[in-house]
């Protein structure tokens, strides 16, 4: 038996969409569940159509009537459309924003650093000059 665990098995989408109106109304359901055809021009029919057609719509108003009705919920989806799990989203990366550059900055930098040069005493000589052969030695 492939729906023993399944508590929607034997319901039909008419049953809960109808259960679903008598329960909470037309304007309290487009609120719970943000799908046009519960807010424009609502009807038992347009809805069946429409929730037949699209999966992660009708996902959510078979959650809502298990919910309502206190039935077992399913696991949640992996999928990225209409999954009731939290969604965890990417870590942002911060990257350096190219800001303008004034003159007075490159000058301040240029001046702060051939001070650093003449004050210290090594050589001026790359760090790595040695690994392409362009050594001093």
């Amino acid at each position: 038996m492939t729906q023993a665990n399944n508590p929607l098995h034997g319901i039909k989408l008419e049953t809960i969409v109808t259960e679903l109106v008598e329960k909470y109304g037309w304007e309290a359901l487009g609120s719970r569940i943000n799908i046009q055809c519960f807010k424009d021009n609502p009807s038992v029919k347009s809805s069946l159509k429409f929730l037949r057609k699209t999966p992660w719509a009708r996902d959510k108003v078979e959650y809502l009537y298990l919910k309502a009705n206190k039935l077992p919920l399913p696991p949640p989806k992996d999928d990225n459309r209409g999954s009731f799990a939290a969604k965890t989203r990417p870590a942002k990366v911060k990257t350096p924003s190219a800001k303008p550059v004034s003159n007075k900055t490159v000058a301040a930098k240029a001046k702060a650093d051939s001070d650093s040069d003449t004050a210290s005493t090594e050589s001026t000589t790359p760090v790595n000059a040695d690994i392409w052969g362009a050594s001093s030695n």
